[in-house]
């Protein structure tokens, strides 16, 4: 699979955020999950921070003052909310051609994902773009970020070095998991997290559009 005119071999992709144009929907659904359990709402930058991580620890952050016995109904009442909104939801623009671009090219695609297996799948088949991945891992079936064993398993599927991998996400979690895992990444400012907090995450580069993130994988061969 190695070419020897080009970067990188593997490219990893967050999904919400990063593909999904999801953000919004995910940030409203954790600020009403916590009111339904009587929290106090969490504000949209505390909300928005957590997007990417295991659902569990994600509310659990955003949520500090709801006590653990509620757990499992706040988590429930996410997916309620999330469920309504998922419908509304689409891929960024410019997102589907790109990545069959990138495949065309002879990259390898995977998803690295903080979903659960059956929200990604669920996410996969609303975007039809089950066919386009080569591997995928979802935090309910490894380890979340930005711990980097999600990463690890699909370089360990898919046969590939850790600097022939390139993770791309919109959230720290994702690119302090690519560090843990020896790989480089690239962030995307147009999703949860904002440029200036991936600076000490040291990305290769910042992405503020879908655009920019094309033009810059383009020219890494």
């Amino acid at each position: 699979m190695t070419a020897p005119d080009r970067r990188f071999d593997l490219l990893a992709f967050d999904w919400d955020g990063t593909l999904f144009d999801s953000t919004v929907a995910i940030t409203r659904s954790i600020q009403q999950a916590v009111l339904d359990v009587g929290g106090q709402r969490p504000s949209d930058e505390q909300a928005a921070y957590v997007i990417g991580m295991a659902l569990g620890p994600a509310l659990a952050h955003a949520a500090p003052d709801v006590p653990r016995e509620k757990h499992a109904e706040l988590s429930n009442r996410y997916r309620y909310h999330y469920l309504k909104l998922q419908a509304q939801v689409t891929l960024f623009a410019g997102i589907e051609p790109l990545l069959h671009e990138l495949r065309g090219r002879g990259h390898y695609l995977a998803v690295a994902t903080g979903k659960s297996r059956v929200g990604l799948n669920s996410a996969l088949e609303q975007a039809q773009l089950g066919s386009v991945f080569d591997a995928t891992r979802t935090a309910d079936e490894t380890a979340g970020k930005p711990h980097p064993l999600m990463l690890q398993e699909l370089m360990a599927e898919l046969d590939v070095p850790p600097e022939r991998v390139l993770m791309i996400g919109d959230t720290t979690h994702d690119l302090l998991m690519a560090r843990n895992a020896g790989c480089a990444s690239v962030g995307v400012s147009y999703g949860a997290h904002n440029a200036a907090a991936f600076a000490q995450c040291a990305p290769l580069f910042t992405a503020d559009t879908v655009p920019q993130l094309r033009d810059w994988l383009l020219m890494q061969g």
